[in-house]
């Protein structure tokens, strides 16, 4: 063989791997070396060779979301969760994120749940489901599942915030309870008031409406005896004529 021959041969060789390499392993290459936009390039193009490729539906969700697609990300997650397989929950896991960043966050604790249902020891599901309860104001939901994870995991870095987080919701919790049955307190005060001054008012009024008819009947007595006067009166006159 020339040497020619076998330089040409090893080049082969060399650039084989190259020409070889799928659409999902070049979107995944791109993706670990946190280039978003090339990797969505080539993982949208393993997806229309194999859109069954969870793997790559994952990924392409990611690159999404890290340039703010966030409508791509939903719709990418939503198409492939149904059929997700093992990465259910992961699936269903970033998708909750995606709404709890758009505000959503009766969707995100629906999907955490179901991130959830798919893998009951997900923790950090059960974390940012309790973050997404208290922005809802559900603080009782809220703290049962932080209390959940730290039971899943007792050595979280993030333990001892946790703690702190659940004795405020506690404690604001029972403040607002306070300032609830001081609320009604003073309204049902001011419903006592105002029912006071209504009946005084009505006491008043009949009072006023009792005057009004004393004097009126007052008025008709006087006018009743100064009309028998004048008729004697009229009638002596008529007597003193006649003689």
């Amino acid at each position: 063989m020339s040497k020619n021959a076998f330089f040409c041969i090893i080049c082969l060789c060399c650039l084989y791997p190259a020409f070889s390499q799928s659409s999902f392993s070049r979107g995944e290459a791109a993706f670990m070396a946190n280039r978003p936009q090339e990797a969505i390039t080539h993982l949208e193009a393993a997806i229309r060779e194999d859109p069954a490729h969870v793997q790559a539906f994952l990924y392409l969700g990611i690159s999404y979301l890290q340039l703010d697609r966030r409508d791509d990300a939903i719709s990418i997650y939503q198409r492939i969760l149904p059929r997700a397989g093992a990465e259910t929950a992961r699936i269903a896991f970033n998708l909750g994120n995606v709404y709890f960043l758009n505000r959503d966050h009766v969707l995100a604790i629906e999907s955490y749940s179901q991130a959830l249902n798919a893998n009951p020891l997900f923790s950090t599901a059960l974390l940012n489901m309790a973050n997404a309860k208290v922005a809802m104001g559900r603080y009782n939901e809220a703290i049962e599942d932080y209390e959940r994870y730290l039971m899943l995991e007792p050595g979280s870095s993030q333990s001892s915030q946790i703690r702190r987080l659940i004795n405020f919701i506690r404690d604001e919790a029972a403040a607002m309870e306070r300032r609830v049955q001081e609320e009604r307190a003073a309204e049902e005060q001011r419903r006592l008031i105002a029912e006071q001054n209504q009946r005084l008012e009505a006491e008043r009024r009949q009072q006023l409406l009792a005057d009004i008819s004393a004097s009126l009947q007052a008025a008709a007595e006087d006018l009743t005896s100064l009309s028998a006067g004048n008729e004697g009166i009229q009638g002596y006159e008529g007597q003193f004529e006649l003689e």
